[in-house]
């Protein structure tokens, strides 16, 4: 009995290490200084890149179990699911502030619970009406709320709205792909699969460089690469790298084994509500009251869901041996 209930609190405890790491994606915006939003994911995702070699030379014996069609596509889950994704968070907190893309992310387990339930239904639509409106309203007043509030550039709340959009889509796109590509995996080759992820996403931005520089984009080559004046933003990229692309993984991966799937499941609603309390932290507000309304309804909808959806899942397996 004590042994399952330490192992519940270092579960939980695992579990809020994994979505606070994950939740640090959402304040790139607001850390750059004086340089751009460009100049830290290029930093960033170099940073991913040299750190996924790193892991790969760690597992490189996994790595030789894998063939190169294997290879290929985890290297480009890295552009869809690390760059990409990342790019759109950035992009969609820029233009419609700190708590419009964290509740559009706050849709995401339910989303793929739903699109798995598309493809092999093991749940009746009826039984997600609740949650799913609980997630339609919470969105509402999200968006009512954030239409009112003061954004961080010139650009328009529609903007921030088809970024936060996108970011959702990308995400449920590297989710069912890695997913369809995990159960073709070799066992144990999980650790070199992350890495092969974080080198996709290095090599794609080395692949955007030339262009970004083309559209003079950057200030890195004006105001400078040195540590005196580049510090910071280099520490944020290896931190926000590091954080976001290992240590969310490995602690979320430990709380796993610990944790009844149902909970865990549930828990992936602290990355949306981390990532909102630290945007409106940024921002120096607190929360209105159509936010604050709205955000707790996109979590309650997504707890509602997961639990409908994970204990109809357990029921019809059945109990294990």
């Amino acid at each position: 009995m004590i042994r399952t209930h330490s192992n519940l609190i270092t579960g939980l405890a695992l579990a809020v290490v994994a979505t606070l790491s994950w939740a640090l994606n959402f304040i790139a915006p607001y850390v750059t200084g004086a340089y751009t939003i460009y100049d830290l994911l290029i930093v960033r995702f170099l940073i991913a890149g040299a750190l996924g070699l790193a892991v790969m030379l760690i597992y490189r014996a996994q790595l030789r179990r894998l063939r190169p069609n294997q290879v290929f596509l985890a290297a480009g889950l890295g552009v869809i699911g690390y760059l990409g994704y990342s790019a759109c968070i950035a992009a969609g907190i820029i233009f419609g502030g700190p708590v419009l893309t964290p509740a559009f992310i706050g849709m995401v387990p339910v989303l793929l619970a739903l699109l798995g339930n598309a493809t092999t239904k093991t749940l009746q639509w009826r039984k997600l009406a609740i949650p799913l409106m609980f997630l339609t309203v919470g969105l509402l007043l999200s968006n009512l709320g954030a239409i009112h509030q003061p954004v961080a550039s010139d650009g328009s709340w529609l903007m921030g709205l088809l970024f936060s959009i996108g970011a959702v889509l990308l995400w449920l796109a590297f989710s069912w792909l890695n997913q369809r590509a995990l159960l073709k995996l070799p066992a144990d080759a999980s650790g070199a699969w992350t890495g092969l992820m974080m080198v996709g996403a290095g090599i794609g931005t080395l692949c955007l460089l030339p262009t970004v520089q083309a559209l003079d984009l950057l200030k890195l080559p004006s105001l400078g690469f040195g540590v005196s004046v580049a510090g910071d933003l280099y520490l944020w990229g290896f931190g926000i790298a590091l954080m976001s692309s290992v240590v969310g993984a490995w602690a979320w991966n430990a709380a796993s084994r610990r944790l009844p799937m149902v909970l865990s499941g549930q828990l992936i609603a602290l990355e949306s509500l981390f990532a909102t309390l630290l945007g409106l932290w940024f921002h120096g507000r607190l929360p209105t009251v159509l936010e604050t309304t709205g955000l707790a309804a996109v979590l309650v909808g997504m707890v509602m869901g997961v639990r409908i959806i994970l204990t109809s899942r357990e029921s019809s397996t059945g109990p294990g041996p």
